[in-house]
């Protein structure tokens, strides 16, 4: 397959900066990457849990201890104020990789307005936040890349997803918009799609989650795809590509198939 972004053939000594490492595939990602001997940045709100991930986590001799830049991704200042830090600590970014988002179950008879504009503001405007904060420097510097991490939510609605599924899709096209305009420039755009990966968040589900996943495991995933220069990195790919596929039926058989493949 073609590469459709710059390469990673080696994380050794790249700066990249994890954006919504406490837990989940943001933690295991950061945890991976330390331990391949990337050069490490940790944001999220928990600066307790980032030192504890920034010290518990074995890295190869010689290389760097990660840097602990905690933010708050809702606030735009914050982000600003942790990219100046990581920028200063590096004097550049090779990648920027944000996995923040938050996740509440929601159907039309529970449809919450407050939660709604939560998820919203975190799982869309977070990203738009750090788009700010990067942007101008990524595109001076002429090199690096943004991964956005979005889910196979954004393909097609699926149950409980009322608020958290307009907002993946929406990074989907995001992330294929910012291609038009990045790929040109040299720059990187990587659009991570996991199916159901075992973190709190899908925990809430109560709903039957098909080829559910470890955290480990869809971290591998995605940087063996970064690294490989894809664009789009979905996994795992037994279940993600029936979803495709469902997009391309008519509506009437794609609900019935999300009925059955669900059970809701």
């Amino acid at each position: 397959m073609m590469a459709l972004n710059p390469t990673f053939p080696d994380w050794r000594g790249q700066r990249v900066w994890v954006i919504g490492a406490s837990y989940g595939i943001g933690a295991a990602l950061a945890a991976e990457l330390i331990g391949r001997g990337a050069r490490v940045a940790l944001s999220a709100r928990s600066e307790p849990l980032l030192a504890q991930l920034a010290a518990s986590t074995p890295r190869p001799e010689g290389a760097p201890a990660p840097l602990v830049a905690p933010l708050d991704v809702t606030d735009a200042a914050s982000v600003r104020s942790a990219a100046v830090r990581v920028r200063e600590a590096w004097q550049g970014l090779d990648l920027v990789l944000v996995v923040a988002g938050t996740h509440s179950p929601m159907r039309a008879e529970t449809f919450d307005l407050a939660t709604a504009r939560k998820l919203l503001d975190v799982n869309l405007g977070g990203v738009f936040n750090v788009l700010d904060a990067t942007l101008p420097a990524l595109l001076r510097q002429g090199s690096g890349g943004i991964a956005l991490v979005s889910s196979v939510a954004g393909y097609v609605g699926l149950p409980q997803s009322l608020a958290y599924g307009p907002t993946k899709a929406a990074l989907i096209n995001l992330a294929e918009s910012l291609y038009g305009d990045l790929h040109p420039r040299g720059l990187g755009v990587y659009l991570v799609n996991p199916g159901f990966v075992d973190t709190p968040l899908t925990q809430k589900n109560e709903f039957h989650m098909p080829a559910l996943m470890q955290p480990l495991d869809a971290a591998r995933a995605t940087l063996d795809g970064i690294a490989r220069g894809r664009f789009e990195i979905h996994y795992p790919r037994r279940f993600t590509l029936w979803l495709k596929l469902l997009r391309l039926l008519p509506y009437g058989a794609q609900f019935g198939a999300v009925r059955r493949i669900t059970g809701n």
